[in-house]
């Protein structure tokens, strides 16, 4: 199973698609506190039209938590980042994978990125572009996931 861990989501339409990409995949969706929305939130709803019912998703007040209960360790957590060298391409995704993605304004913590330096991806893009949306690289590294495991084809 793979598990999107959205560090401080500000943005609820970003979330919400998010929600219906971990339906579609049959992924876990973890959102890291503090929140920019409530989940009672109706844009965060509209975006994830009627699929939210069926989303598996847990709230943690932060990151010392989420670890507490998902240590990390350098086999099966990934992160992502604009700063990275590496692309997306490059990482060898598990069956069990932890996808971090930061806030859609600040990105993940400096210090993460440090401290993990060796886990930390990118998506390939022009030098004109500074960023994707939040909703876009969380779907191109999810199903490159689901493509490195054969996974895809349990979904169709």
């Amino acid at each position: 199973m793979t598990h999107i861990v959205l560090i401080q989501p500000q943005i609820p339409q970003n979330t919400g698609n998010i929600g219906r990409l971990c339906v579609a995949t049959q992924s876990t969706l973890h959102l890291i506190k503090p929140l920019g929305f409530s989940t009672a939130q109706k844009e965060l709803k509209r975006a994830g039209l009627d699929y939210w019912q069926h989303l598996e998703v847990r709230e943690w007040e932060n990151l010392t938590q989420f670890w507490e209960h998902y240590p990390i360790d350098s086999t099966n957590h990934f992160f992502f980042s604009t700063k990275a060298r590496q692309i997306h391409y490059d990482a060898r995704f598990c069956d069990e994978s932890y996808l971090y993605f930061g806030r859609e304004d600040a990105g993940i913590d400096e210090a993460i990125l440090r401290t993990y330096s060796a886990q930390v991806y990118r998506l390939p893009m022009a030098p004109i572009a500074r960023s994707l949306n939040l909703a876009t690289c969380v779907g191109a590294v999810l199903y490159e996931v689901l493509r490195q495991n054969g996974g895809y084809k349990t979904l169709c």
